[in-house]
């Protein structure tokens, strides 16, 4: 420093340098016809230039960062998930639906009886809770076991439950419920006594696929306990899935069509028949 308090010695890169000189030149910061950083940092002092964060974010980024904070939502790291959504709001790149979604995240994120039900789960303490469904009908759950988790983009609390009054699935299933997050707002949540379940209930569900599908699955779960070429049919491969709820199994198949069939059990095959078959009524109401 040669005068105090006018000058000082910067020690930077030839690259970062060069960067300098090229803002410098770009404001207007020179000395005759040459680049004068310390104009440049004698501007930002004075705050005639404003340091602010650059606004090149891509939607892709910005998209993977909000499910991020969605999927750490789903697994009970609430502080994690703020500090994303804090993060994402200083962007101005954001679209106005997505940046409306944060503002209300971070004014309400979460309700008490979701952090309660997330405590429970990682306690592994059976808790009871009320549940009203979309035609608005009370229903009492008392849950041995639950695991916070994502069906088609929305939030849902997959559980099993002493109760199966009411449920359409397999008789091996029953015990299973699916309840959606937005739907039980209103729940109160208590301990009860039992013992924690080691997991949902499952079946095994073998699946076949044929043509392009064949050649393109790769397993999107941990409970694709088989995915291999079949050892007996040519160019088809096969695929043994442990399924807690036949509901999204058969929605997931029906995105499939042709190029998935179920094989195995019986009792799912013919359930997916009676979806088909409805289908085919809507569409040829006359045969």
């Amino acid at each position: 420093m040669s005068q105090k308090g006018r000058s000082i010695t910067l020690s930077v890169s030839e690259q970062d340098k060069r960067q300098l000189e090229a803002l410098a030149l770009e404001f207007g910061k020179t000395w005759g016809d040459r680049p004068n950083i310390s104009k440049l940092i004698e501007a930002i002092a004075r705050r005639e230039l404003v340091i602010a964060p650059n606004h090149n974010w891509s939607q892709e980024r910005i998209q993977a960062l909000n499910r991020a904070r969605t999927a750490l939502v789903d697994v009970g790291e609430l502080q994690m998930a703020l500090a994303i959504a804090q993060l994402l709001l200083e962007r101005s790149e954001l679209t106005i639906p997505l940046r409306n979604e944060l503002e209300k995240f971070l004014a309400r994120p979460a309700a008490p009886w979701q952090l309660q039900i997330e405590r429970y789960i990682r306690q592994q303490q059976p808790f009871q809770l009320s549940y009203q469904d979309a035609a608005e009908r009370l229903w009492q759950f008392t849950i041995c076991y639950a695991e916070l988790a994502t069906h088609e983009d929305r939030q849902y609390l997959d559980c099993w439950c002493r109760e199966t009054e009411g449920n359409q699935d397999l008789p091996e299933l029953q015990h299973n419920w699916c309840l959606r997050l937005d739907r039980i707002n209103d729940a109160a949540v208590i301990a009860t006594a039992g013992n924690w379940r080691s997991g949902l209930a499952i079946i095994a569900v073998e699946l076949h696929l044929f043509q392009g599908l064949a050649f393109a699955y790769r397993s999107k779960t941990a409970r694709d306990e088989v995915n291999q070429w079949h050892p007996d049919i040519p160019n088809v491969r096969r695929v043994v899935r442990h399924v807690s709820n036949t509901f999204w199994l058969i929605r997931e198949v029906l995105r499939y069509g042709k190029d998935c069939e179920i094989v195995a059990p019986e009792a799912v095959r013919e359930k997916f028949k009676l979806e088909v078959a409805a289908l085919h009524r809507r569409y040829y109401p006359e045969t």
